[in-house]
């Protein structure tokens, strides 16, 4: 089954499931410049632009969205 970037977002919209048993992660935040309440989630990301190849180029990445000022930051998982 082949699916277009588009609806591989959707799909992992769907799976996505918070953890009720955590409020928040302490990190770092450039923006801010101190430690701040972070909401840490793993998204799998299509890289590549083509439709044809997307099924393959799927990545798990870490985004990390600061719960003080929004901003948002995501890292590659595995780079290979």
């Amino acid at each position: 089954m082949r699916f277009s970037a588009q609806r591989v977002s959707e799909q992992v919209a769907i799976m996505a499931t918070k953890n009720q048993g955590f409020k928040a992660i302490v990190e770092l935040c450039d923006n801010c410049g101190q430690e701040t309440s972070h909401e840490v989630s793993v998204e799998i990301r299509t890289e590549s632009k083509k439709q044809e190849n997307a099924e393959f180029s799927r990545e798990p990445y870490r985004v990390s969205k600061c719960q003080r000022c929004g901003e948002e930051t995501s890292q590659r998982m595995n780079n290979a």
